[in-house]
């Protein structure tokens, strides 16, 4: 069974968001996206609106016809703002204002209130929630008992061993690698569905998506830097093709 594909269509809104401009507009982009392949849309609707706009998720809502995934810090502005909007899925992430883009996981042991009065919140609207969490089997548990129906793997380790030709061999590869495994796999045990992200690429995705238990990989920055040169919905089924040659 082939992996699926989450495009993440942040960086739409920052080329817009450069000159405060109307274009280019992230609901065309997300219906690039559908036509291309991609089986959903991920936004990041950051507190500091850096690049997402309130306006595009409502709209997204509106218009996205397989499933739309809503990252999000877990304050109580950011909860009010979104549950209105119902999103087929909410992922918590960690966020801090002067970060250039998300840096790790979110700690499930360190803010597990937090995360708790999200998840009553969000189930009882009927949105299902994620944890955005680095694969490590004690994140993993915590997700468990605080009632989510899905993970995302931080991957930003893996990608950051992967050598130069992806040499199978290299050690530190092998290590990354080797440690999303077992977590997945210990996670699917636990009955949540996995997914990844973070710092994947055409180069490096591969071994991620043939993780048997993988559902689905949301990927933003390396497919729209791609689509600058030759197009979203080429960038997207090159993406595709690479996931699941």
């Amino acid at each position: 069974m082939n992996t699926k594909l989450g495009v993440n269509i942040d960086h739409i809104a920052t080329i817009r968001q450069a000159r405060k401009a109307l274009e280019p507009d992230p609901v065309a982009a997300a219906f690039i996206a559908e036509t291309a392949g991609a089986h959903g849309i991920t936004i990041h609707l950051r507190s500091d609106r850096r690049h997402i706009q309130d306006r595009d998720l409502l709209m997204l809502r509106e218009t996205v016809k397989t499933r739309l995934n809503v990252e999000m810090a877990t304050t109580e502005e950011m909860i009010a703002v979104v549950v209105k909007a119902r999103p087929d899925t909410v992922t918590l992430v960690p966020e801090r204002p002067e970060e250039l883009t998300t840096e790790g996981g979110l700690n499930a042991v360190l803010y597990q209130d937090q995360i708790s009065r999200a998840v009553d919140v969000f189930h009882g609207a009927g949105v299902n929630v994620s944890l955005f969490i680095d694969p490590d089997e004690e994140q993993v548990d915590k997700a468990v008992e605080l009632g989510v129906t899905m993970v995302e793997f931080n991957t930003a380790a893996y990608a950051e061993a992967v050598p130069a030709g992806l040499n199978s061999a290299d050690p530190e590869f092998v290590r990354r690698l080797n440690e999303v495994r077992r977590v997945t796999a210990h996670a699917s045990r636990g009955g949540l569905r996995v997914l990844a992200g973070h710092g994947l690429t055409y180069r490096n995705v591969q071994p991620i998506s043939s993780i048997p238990e993988m559902e689905e990989l949301n990927i933003g920055h390396n497919i729209i830097a791609r689509a600058a040169l030759v197009g979203l919905d080429a960038a997207v089924r090159e993406m595709l093709a690479a996931m699941n040659s």
